[in-house]
């Protein structure tokens, strides 16, 4: 999954020279923590909520309110911007770019193409929106989770034991954090089947593998059954 897939075009962006104060009437307005900050085109810096909170905080138990506004409209961004803002590229994936944004503690990323130009943002609001899309958990259905041996086919036989129920595999994730040695933890959220037989495909699976857990999102309410803690 690509960064300029899922990064948001429609970008944002002040001027180094722009006012505090007009910079957190903007980020208000487009509901938006992250700005770019371009110098003549190119990106100099970022600023987010962070730093205008950060920026006024020390003043404003001291002035009233239309000093503080005077104050605002004086303060610079190119005064209280982060300078030299990690950036990613649309190339990059989004896991990569998770992990940066996890790293360092931010809340998103300009995206700069490979001439410097900057093209999008992508901050925790796309990966969210890639979470969900990747997991399938917008179109409902069943989602099991199951504890595998870590050897080829092991996937395969639980997915031809779904099949074999009329159940359509919208997702299946995998991973290895936590898990037993030489085991590994499955995700597979299951359509097309309905909640009467749940039941029956859940017995089934158990047949080639641990059951941890089943979420059924089929009524109106998400159910979860609880059958192991491995």
């Amino acid at each position: 999954m690509l960064v300029k897939h899922w990064m948001n075009e429609d970008v944002v962006t002040v001027n180094t020279d722009d006012s505090m104060q007009q910079t957190i009437k903007l980020i208000k307005e487009r509901a938006v923590k992250m700005l770019p900050v371009l110098e003549k085109g190119k990106l100099v810096g970022i600023i987010t909520d962070r730093d205008l909170k950060r920026a006024s905080a020390s003043d404003a138990t001291t002035l009233d309110v239309h000093e503080l506004l005077y104050l605002l409209s004086k303060i610079k961004i190119k005064d209280i911007m982060t300078k030299k803002p990690i950036t990613v590229s649309p190339l990059d994936t989004v896991e990569e770019t998770a992990q940066i944004l996890l790293d360092k503690d931010i809340s998103g990323a300009p995206v700069l193409d490979g001439s410097g130009k900057l093209v999008g943002t992508i901050t925790q609001r796309e990966i969210f929106k890639v979470l969900i899309s990747v997991t399938g958990v917008d179109k409902a259905g069943v989602q099991f989770a199951l504890l595998l041996e870590d050897r080829p086919g092991s996937i395969k036989e639980v997915a031809d034991v779904i099949r074999e129920h009329n159940g359509r595999m919208v997702s299946i994730l995998s991973s290895y954090e936590g898990a037993p040695d030489g085991k590994r933890y499955v995700f597979i959220r299951v359509r097309g089947i309905d909640s009467a037989k749940v039941k029956a495909l859940r017995d089934a699976l158990q047949q080639k593998a641990t059951v941890r857990y089943v979420v059924n999102h089929l009524g109106d309410k998400a159910e979860t059954e609880v059958l192991s803690e491995k």
